[in-house]
């Protein structure tokens, strides 16, 4: 088996000795601290809380932020980001990333837009470990459609009153912090404002969704709110003018998405080829049956397409030259490689695939979630559609 996925970046003008340096050191953090124990925590649901410090000793939650407040800025870019999330999904469960660094939603809103006041009480504590931030905008009648969101925040004196619910918040049941989508307006985007929530307000509370298909280690809530008291200073940036925020995390979101879906396809591929060269079928292994041969062909090729798209997309968001339509297209093309190598994969495997403790089965069940969260690909294809003026 020669598959070197690794080597395909050596010679690539967009990684430097720096990104391959992060990739071998988030690697034996990965093997050391996360592979050994995913299988244990996608049973108990849950990430053991020390996760959060290790990660920050390695640096992984500190990545892009000022660092002035703990942060690690000096020579980050944006494949420091891509490499974090592909080597994460090397433990065969995506899950991990959307808890362990769901900071990376929750965060930036604060970190670009908040106070100084805000940024000097949440940021340093986020970055160190210590304490989780989630972001709230899904509602359980507003999802990718974030104009129509209802949970109200009504100003009286110097508090806000917020009122509504959300859902399928990712991290949510160990979040300290949530940044908040609320309607502070009239209808539409132009009502919509950002509060940071502190989780032990009165009137806060959450049921744990526990029931889900995939994603079983990442704790995933819905939150209620009643007439919790916001005071007016955690509000970010300006009043009514929440949507920006809310846009300028999309593209960061969607690349981690992307990022996380083609390692999850690389894991599948690896998987597979290994069982196929050490099954033996009708006298021979089963990685020199032609019909297998070719799926690996078809899986790398759409591998190495995603692959290039994803980096030259990065490239292009560096340079301020990104096209809503790339970032969407970029999404659904990397959903669909996850898919199709996850479901290869499996066929390839056979029955061993369909028993826990596979990665491409866990793997498997993650592929929807991938490719609804962070704008499903019906969106995704609509959005690009308008872009071209259709």
């Amino acid at each position: 088996m020669n598959i070197d996925f690794d080597s395909l970046q050596l010679n690539s003008p967009f990684y430097t000795e720096s990104h391959l340096q992060w990739r071998q050191q988030l690697r034996k953090f990965v093997e050391r601290e996360i592979s050994p124990h995913i299988d244990d925590w996608e049973e108990a649901g849950e990430l053991p809380l020390e996760l959060w410090r290790k990660a920050a000793e390695v640096g992984l939650l500190q990545l892009g932020y000022d660092e002035s407040y703990g942060g690690v800025s000096e020579g980050i870019d944006i494949f420091h980001t891509i490499v974090s999330s592909e080597e994460l999904a090397r433990c065969g469960a995506t899950g991990i990333s959307s808890s362990l660094t769901v900071h990376g939603i929750g965060l930036p809103p604060v970190a670009n837009y908040g106070t100084d006041a805000m940024k000097e009480e949440v940021v340093p504590q986020v970055l160190a470990g210590e304490k989780r931030i989630s972001l709230g905008i899904t509602e359980p009648g507003a999802g990718s459609d974030v104009a129509n969101i209802s949970s109200s925040a009504r100003r009286e004196g110097d508090y806000y009153v917020v009122n509504g619910s959300k859902t399928f918040i990712s991290g949510g049941m160990r979040a300290d912090w949530l940044t908040t989508a609320v309607r502070t307006g009239g209808e539409g985007i132009g009502g919509i404002s950002l509060l940071l929530i502190p989780m032990n307000a009165g009137g806060v509370s959450r049921t744990k969704l526990d029931k889900k298909q995939g994603w079983w280690c990442s704790d995933t809530a819905t939150i209620y709110l009643d007439n919790v008291k916001v005071p007016v200073t955690n509000l970010i940036g300006e009043e009514n003018q929440g949507f920006l925020p809310i846009v300028h995390n999309f593209n960061h979101e969607r690349i981690g998405i992307v990022s996380l879906s083609l390692g999850a396809a690389k894991v599948c591929m690896e998987e597979a080829a290994q069982w196929a060269v050490d099954r033996k079928t009708f006298g021979k292994p089963l990685s020199k049956h032609q019909v297998i041969r070719h799926k690996f062909a078809e899986m790398l090729k759409r591998i190495n397409a995603t692959q290039a798209y994803l980096d030259m997309c990065a490239w292009q968001m560096m340079q301020g030259q990104l096209q809503v339509q790339d970032i969407a297209m970029l999404k659904v093309q990397a959903t669909e490689t996850m898919e199709f190598c996850a479901r290869e994969a499996m066929q390839i495997m056979g029955g061993i695939s369909y028993m826990r403790g596979c990665k491409t089965e866990r793997l498997y069940r993650e592929v929807r979630v991938m490719a609804i969260g962070g704008g499903s690909e019906e969106i995704m294809r609509d959005l690009t559609a308008r872009q071209l003026g259709l």
